[in-house]
């Protein structure tokens, strides 16, 4: 471990991102120490679970896409708790050191001492991009996504057997990363031995180029195909990247002839991916496809108590009620709100109110009209009033009959989101932001003509509201 020191880059990691991010943002969230290095991460003491939350939430990705800028290596970044040595109250501390180290709802609390022997564990058989929070004990199970979280917990009981691959899909913050995560840490857990690998298919790309670089291409080839899970997260990114994808056919096929298990997710149904090749297309369908949709009321309650438990911070019900019932896009969204409350109560030392709570996350509130409607729910409202599929509409056929619809959902999408074009032409079947703002401009030049189109955008947009309610 000794001869792994990466103290300089870090340093130097920091110094660019204090500058894009500014001092006052930096100083809030970066109070982080270099600790020391493995091969392929580096560690890094934060002073509470709650920094390094955070962090690994908002900054993980920033800090490693640094790290790789500077050294050339795709390093993971590992986090120890390291509680601060002065205590106004050593009593106290001694009393709520020992309440973390006592199993909590069956799942052990991660304390400095486990943390450090995971870290090296990781090393050993764990790729670093496991987080350890990815559990199916704190995954939250509703009706949006029972079948898939059943699915994942037979395939971690027997990884390679059946549903190989398993590809998880669906839209941003709905839990595909930590279901799929869920399986690579309960198959590691129950066998410290299997070698489980989780990345990006970003990183994955990145790593292919890099080994054609340095003429190491069979140390790659040898490093994915005799896994026994390779997790990839994201595959949509592989999008006219026939390289990549021509490396990840075979190492499909390596490690499906040999009975290994492969995980996948993707923001959309495979069949939707352009540019995608048909023998990979053919391969990811293989396996068991299942989708995740936005949370229920009640789930998304549930969620919140979960994560408000995990924060040990006092919060009333009446506090997560409110918020269930306000935030219903995805769990993402749910805890940035949570999220602003805690550092509120941290920072200011106050205790959450509702009216708090109503005061901090009135601009979250205010935009629920927009937070609520998803663009496949505008997609799914305006396919079935002009009797289409949904399919249709982020597919690529431009024939009369769905071409106007297509028109319509995006100018909806556009009156009653956040969303900017670029984003729109994405969520459209990745369509050109161009294509989003001449859709818009044909709406625009026929409501001029047409008086009764204003009166059946009107009426969709209340149809996809109610829909959106109801989800």
């Amino acid at each position: 471990m000794g001869t792994w020191n990466y103290s300089v880059f870090w340093d130097e990691a920091m110094n660019q991102i204090r500058e894009e991010l500014g001092e006052h943002e930096f100083a809030m969230w970066f109070n982080i120490e270099y600790d020391s290095s493995i091969e392929n991460a580096i560690v890094i003491r934060v002073p509470s679970n709650f920094y390094r939350d955070q962090l690994v939430r908002q900054y993980q990705k920033l800090i490693e896409r640094k790290i790789f800028e500077l050294t050339g290596k795709a390093l993971g970044i590992d986090f120890v708790v390291v509680k601060p040595s002065v205590s106004s109250n050593p009593a106290k501390e001694k009393e709520e050191e020992q309440l973390a180290e006592m199993p909590n709802n069956k799942e052990e609390q991660p304390t400095l001492k486990s943390l450090a022997k995971k870290t090296i564990s990781l090393d050993r058989g764990k790729h670093h991009q496991m987080r350890l929070d990815y559990t199916f004990e704190n995954f939250i199970i509703g009706e949006n996504n029972s079948f898939a979280a059943n699915a994942a917990l037979a395939i971690a009981k027997n990884p390679g057997t059946s549903y190989n691959p398993f590809l998880i899909y669906g839209g941003v913050g709905l839990g595909k990363t930590h279901l799929m995560q869920s399986i690579g840490n309960r198959v590691w857990t129950t066998n410290e031995k299997a070698k489980v690998i989780c990345i990006s298919a970003e990183e994955f790309m990145n790593e292919f180029i890099q080994s054609i670089h340095d003429k190491s291409t069979q140390a790659f080839k040898n490093r994915y195909r005799f896994v026994d899970v390779l997790l990839i997260d994201d595959i949509h990114f592989l999008q006219n990247k026939l390289g990549s994808q021509e490396e990840l056919f075979h190492t499909f096929n390596a490690l499906y002839d040999n009975n290994k298990q492969m995980v996948f997710t993707c923001d959309r149904p495979v069949s939707e991916l352009k540019n995608l090749s048909d023998r990979l297309r053919s391969r990811f369908e293989r396996g068991l496809n299942v989708d995740l949709q936005p949370p229920n009321f009640e789930t998304r309650r549930a969620i919140l108590r979960k994560k408000i438990e995990a924060s040990r911070i006092s919060v009333p019900d009446e506090v997560a009620d409110i918020i269930a019932k306000n935030i219903s896009t995805n769990v993402r969204d749910l805890e940035a709100a949570l999220t602003k409350l805690i550092a509120y109560a941290q920072l200011v030392h106050k205790d959450i109110t509702l009216e708090i709570a109503q005061n901090q996350l009135k601009d979250v509130f205010s935009q629920s009209k927009h937070g609520n409607v998803t663009i496949d729910n505008i997609l799914r409202v305006v396919a079935d009033s002009y009797k289409l599929s949904y399919s249709d509409l982020k597919g690529k056929k431009r024939t009369k009959l769905i071409a106007f619809p297509r028109q319509i959902a995006m100018y909806i999408a556009r009156e009653i989101t956040e969303y900017s074009t670029t984003e729109l032409g994405f969520e459209f079947g990745g369509r050109d932001h161009t294509t989003v703002m001449h859709a818009c401009q044909k709406i625009d030049e026929r409501l001029k003509l047409d008086p009764n189109l204003e009166s059946t955008i009107q009426s969709l947009i209340r149809a996809i509201k109610e829909y959106s309610s109801k989800t």
